[in-house]
């Protein structure tokens, strides 16, 4: 089978894994936080919903913590290229990783 016969849904790159980890973003500018949820990951980037709408374009860093007695965290520098309004006022990032950075970058 081509890719030009797949289902749309199966023309990625990559596989997406469903993980609903707890995500810390952090803006490159002025150092602020934010928290919310992990929905996706793949190899090239990963779906995040938060409660506050950020603009296409912009760079993050990103911080995925897995679950208790789990490791490694994923700390990554990442392009919003998507951003979809979601139920319950939040807001659902598509995010592509620029960056998989060391996990001493991140703050204690």
């Amino acid at each position: 089978m081509n890719l030009a016969s797949r289902e749309y849904s199966e023309k990625r790159n990559f596989h997406r894994m469903q993980i609903g980890s707890p995500v810390t973003i952090t803006l490159p500018d002025s150092g602020e936080e934010i928290t919310g949820k992990c929905l996706d990951l793949s190899g090239g980037g990963m779906s995040v919903e938060i409660d506050r709408v950020l603009p296409a374009g912009i760079e993050l860093n990103i911080c995925i913590m897995p679950p208790v007695g789990l490791t490694p965290m994923l700390n990554a520098r990442t392009q919003v290229n998507r951003v979809e309004s979601a139920p319950n006022d939040t807001c659902v990032l598509g995010l592509e990783i620029v960056e998989v950075l060391p996990t001493e970058a991140v703050a204690e």
